[in-house]
């Protein structure tokens, strides 16, 4: 899933360590959400959110798949 969460963490001031320790998972696994690696839990979707003062749906985009009906 698509984000913006690298931009938005780096207008605001925060290392990815900093991230991390407020959401309360590795700077390894905010390094992987960045680089479109992992998708996070929705809880931690979140919590991210929460934490850059944004809603989710301003963190990230969703793509829908060809082999979803509508």
């Amino acid at each position: 899933m698509k984000n913006n969460i690298n931009k938005i963490r780096k207008e605001k001031g925060f290392t990815q360590v900093e991230l991390a320790n407020a959401c309360g998972v590795s700077r390894q696994t905010i390094n992987a959400i960045e680089n479109d690696k992992y998708d996070p839990s929705l809880t931690l979707a979140f919590q991210l959110a929460h934490c850059l003062g944004l809603t989710v749906d301003q963190l990230f985009l969703y793509e829908m798949r060809g082999d979803v009906k509508e």
